[in-house]
Order: structure tokens, then sequence, then C-alpha cells
């Protein structure tokens, strides 16, 4: 990244406001861009997490902060604010940064309600200061791609698309039956809290406005209903968890996947973490015995203005965790998952294949991640007019999601064009 006269003298002054997975991967790009960007305080309730990052950063204990109100009233001065809180926190942090007139970074979803999200917008215009919001997929290469064909217009103008979130088992499982995102109430709606940025993705895609939302989708499976004889409360205690696929004790003890997640206090193993978790903590429960109300399947129906149809389809009931998108146009078609975008002219026959598998077995994304703080930055520095994923732009998805949440409830298709 090339910031030479920039609008901001550097590196710009960074705060992280939340310590978690999230924010740990952009706070790797601060560590890898000394020149451009510095940490200079770490905000978060967890002080584990809270010290190990700002250990990492040598920041002294005044840098450090239990919570935002204690950070925004203390004497650290900085030009940002990444945030990454859990969802239900983001609105407040995000509000009084905009009023101390510090620009965000603001992980997906916005918030938990589009009043909220649009007015932090609102603020954020009022004070001038730029509000970028981590729609991931505007910033990874096949979407990018896919962006790039549609708007060179050789395939004519988009007829329908069909998008598929692939959530998996274990993501499901892990995330949105026992973790954090679990409840609407505690978080947000399945579609905001997961495929938020593929309804930005979507809307970026077509460039023209929503008139009518349908969505249909229920939590169908996990749920007490579906128990097996002789299922217990807990995958450690379960005679059936040796034939149950979404068996707790298999994917963290056996397999030791999205164990990452899971903080190791100094003077234990991650072994002790995990029997500690599968006997007494959240993520040792079993999927059918949880507080657990998202949805686990849903499909959502969008009619554009301009007669384009989009069909959103969002799975638990996967084994890989990735997207399909199938986009039918007047002179072509286009196929992606995420690792290949296949094209196809209807005149000449000729098939186009671009193979993005290198870059998305990279991690972070394929580098998407820290796509967003570099894009972050160079609007910062006066190199952009704004983010690509601007809170503008988010407010359009975001709405859709709520209107997508308010229709799947009512049984009623909304009609965006009425006030």
């Amino acid at each position: 990244m090339n910031l030479i006269d920039n609008a901001m003298r550097l590196p710009v002054r960074v705060v992280a406001i939340g310590a978690g997975n999230r924010m740990r991967t952009y706070v790797k790009y601060i560590s890898d861009h000394p020149d451009v960007v510095t940490l200079v305080a770490v905000v978060d309730p967890n002080g584990q997490r809270r010290d190990e990052m700002a250990d990492a950063f040598g920041l002294p204990p005044t840098a450090r902060f239990a919570d935002s109100e204690h950070f925004f009233a203390s004497h650290v001065e900085a030009d940002a604010v990444f945030i990454g809180t859990p969802e239900a926190y983001h609105f407040l942090p995000a509000m009084t940064a905009i009023r101390h007139g510090l620009h965000v970074l603001l992980e997906k979803p916005i918030a938990q309600s589009y009043d909220e999200c649009a007015t932090i917008a609102m603020e954020a215009r009022r004070h001038h200061v730029h509000v970028g919001v981590c729609h991931v997929l505007r910033y990874m290469p096949c979407f990018q791609k896919i962006k790039a064909i549609v708007d060179e217009g050789s395939l004519g103008r988009i007829i329908s698309i069909r998008h598929t979130e692939r959530v998996g088992v274990d993501r499901m499982a892990h995330s949105y039956v026992r973790g954090a995102f679990r409840r609407s109430e505690d978080a947000n709606p399945m579609l905001l809290s997961k495929c938020c940025h593929d309804v930005d993705f979507l809307l970026w895609l077509v460039n023209s406005p929503c008139r009518r939302v349908s969505s249909f989708g229920s939590l169908s499976w996990f749920n007490s209903a579906h128990a097996p004889e002789g299922a217990a409360g807990r995958c450690v205690d379960c005679k059936v968890e040796a034939s149950c696929p979404f068996s707790a004790v298999d994917l963290y003890w056996r397999r030791r996947e999205w164990i990452r997640n899971f903080d190791v206090p100094k003077g234990k193993t991650i072994d002790d973490v995990l029997r500690e978790e599968l006997r007494h903590g959240p993520f040792g429960r079993c999927v059918y015995h949880c507080d657990n109300d998202v949805v686990d399947h849903q499909t959502t129906i969008l009619e554009m203005a301009d007669r384009t149809t989009i069909a959103l389809d969002m799975t638990a009931f996967t084994k890989d965790d990735h997207r399909s998108t199938a986009i039918s146009l007047t002179e072509g078609e286009i196929f992606c998952n995420e690792a290949c975008v296949t094209v196809r002219h209807f005149l000449t026959g000729k098939e186009e294949r671009f193979d993005f598998s290198e870059e998305m077995n990279r991690p972070y994304h394929g580098g998407a991640d820290f796509a967003i703080v570099d894009d972050f930055l160079l609007t910062l520095c006066g190199k952009t007019s704004e983010p690509l994923a601007s809170i503008d732009d988010a407010l359009h998805s975001h709405r859709l999601c709520f209107e997508a949440e308010r229709s799947r409830l009512t049984g009623q298709t909304v009609d965006l064009t009425q006030k």
C-alpha cells in the first residue's frame, strides 16, 4: 500500500474494542504494518484476552480497559477504533467513538435493529467520520472477479441468481447451537449473523433496489423433539455419542477442531480446558438440549426493481462450509464455489475458468481480512473517498435481512416500495 501525501499522519492510532478471534486477525495486520498503523489500547472484559493482546504490543496498564466507557473517559489518544465485540455490544461503542470524532471499523452485523444501524450511519455523517463494515465477500478474490465480469458487460444483464451459504454441521453446532450466536435476542437472527455479507455481495452485484422479499425457514432439527432415545444432556454422558454426527467429544476432543476459540489460562493445557468445557461448559452440551432458537435452514427470495430475482439459501446440513453461486445472464452464465469461477458464453460456447484455490488456501479468507483493514486505512489517509464496504452500503443489506426475518415470522411477502 502506498500512503504518500496522506490526509492522516502515520502511523494511524487504533484501539481494539474486543479481543476475540476476529480482532486477533485484524491486529495481526497491525503487527505486520507498524509503519502504517499502531495499536494504542485494548478493551475487553476478559482479562486474559485483553492482556495477551496488549502484551504482544507492549502496551502499558494505562492502555488496557475492561470496558469501552473507561477507554472513552481516558486520555489515550487515537484516530480510530476497531470494534469486534459480540453483536449485542456494537451500538454503544460505535456511537460513542463517532461522537468522539474517531473513525470506526465495525465487524458485521452493524447492530441489532435497523434503527440502530441507521442511527450509526446518520451520526457518522453528522460528525464527518468514516465507518467501514467488515463485509468480507467484497474483498475475496473470487467475488471480486465475479463483480468485474458482470460490470464489464460481455455477458449481458443479470436475470437471476441462486446463492447458497453452506454453513456446515460443525460450524452450526459450535456457533449457532451451543455458541454465542445461538439466540436472536443475544446476537441477531441467523440471516443477519451469518449471511448479511452474502446479501451485501448480491446487492453490490445487481446494483438495483429490492422491491419485495419473502423468506421461509425454521429451527427444524436442533431441538429436543429430535433427540435420539438415550441422549443425555452432555455428550460425555451420552450412550449414543459415538453414533451422533454432532458430538462435542468428537468435534473438540477427537478431531481437535474449533478449539482455537477456547482460552487456555496460564498453568493449564488445552486438554485441561477441553475436559472442563465438555463436562461443565456450554460447548459440551447435547445439540438437542441447548437453549438455541435461531433457524437451521432458511430460503430468502428477493425481487429487484429491474425484475432480477435472487434466491439465497442458508443451510446447516452440509459437511463442508463454503458458498456456491450460480448467475444466469442474458448472454452467458457464471458459477462459483469460492475457489473457482467458471464463465460460459452462449454465442461462442467459450468457457473460461479462473482458479483462486491457491489464494483461498491461504489464511484470513485468502487475504480478504487484511484487505478490509488495508482499504479502511486507505480511506483514512485520503486515498479513497470511503471504504469499499461503507456503512451506507451496509444499511441496504441489513435492512433486507431484518425484513426477511419479518417475512419469515409473519409468513407474508414484504413490499419494500411501501413506506
